[in-house]
């Protein structure tokens, strides 16, 4: 299933969302013109389970190697399909979260659903040498987020059925819940067949941000006099 829009329109500009979807992809083109070079890039500002614990063991005081891959791993993808999919995500659900938070509170947000799915990566693959990168766990907890505040909104999803595509409203509801369903069954055949995470997806960092900004929601929304509600929020 692809979303390729959902059908609550919004309110106010989402300039935070924008900006973080034009830094995402200013970031991208410069891992492109690096060659060789991008897996340093990776290493040092990516999320490495492995090096954390270490840098955390003989050298405590090392701030920027130990928390900034916390932050800049947010900003860093493997490839086109990686921030392609990620971005499209970002531009549906952020869009409104952003509305019911403000500008500055979903930044705020944004960051730190991010950094406890980094968290949650951590404590599920802690031998891990292989950088975690990408905005997948911010977005998530986005998606979490949205799952509360607009539970009976429509996604237009793009569905395969048999040879053909078609276009279906679902309720964000089913639609957020199933996508979460499938984190959560996948992550955990991986850790019951092999200890980690396979196939090159953090299964639980997706997890961990989808049940922060579950959380998290209840203290970033803003309470608003007059909230006008639109038909397809609530039927």
């Amino acid at each position: 299933m692809i979303p390729i829009k959902d059908t609550i329109p919004s309110r106010s500009y989402p300039i935070v969302n924008v900006l973080i979807i034009i830094t995402n992809c200013l970031v991208f083109f410069f891992e492109l013109s690096l060659g060789s070079k991008l897996n340093k890039l990776f290493l040092i500002f990516g999320m490495v389970p492995v090096k954390f614990y270490y840098l955390i063991s003989t050298a405590p005081f090392n701030i920027f190697g130990i928390f900034l891959p916390f932050l800049t791993s947010l900003f860093l993808h493997a490839g086109w399909i990686h921030i392609i999919g990620n971005m499209l995500y970002l531009w549906i659900f952020g869009d409104n979260v952003e509305d019911r938070m403000g500008h500055f509170r979903y930044l705020v947000f944004y960051l730190i659903c991010g950094v406890v799915a980094n968290i949650t990566h951590l404590y599920t693959e802690p031998v891990s040498g292989i950088p975690t990168i990408g905005a997948s766990g911010a977005i998530a907890g986005v998606m979490g987020a949205y799952f509360v505040l607009y539970p009976r909104a429509k996604v237009v999803t793009l569905v395969p059925i048999f040879f053909f595509f078609y276009l279906i409203e679902i309720p964000a509801f089913f639609f957020l819940g199933f996508w979460f369903l499938l984190q959560f069954l996948s992550g955990s055949i991986s850790l019951a067949a092999s200890g980690h995470d396979i196939g090159g997806i953090a299964w639980w960092a997706h997890i961990g941000g989808f049940l922060s900004g579950i959380v998290l929601v209840f203290i970033f929304r803003k309470k608003k006099r007059h909230h006008r509600i639109y038909r397809d929020q609530y039927t």
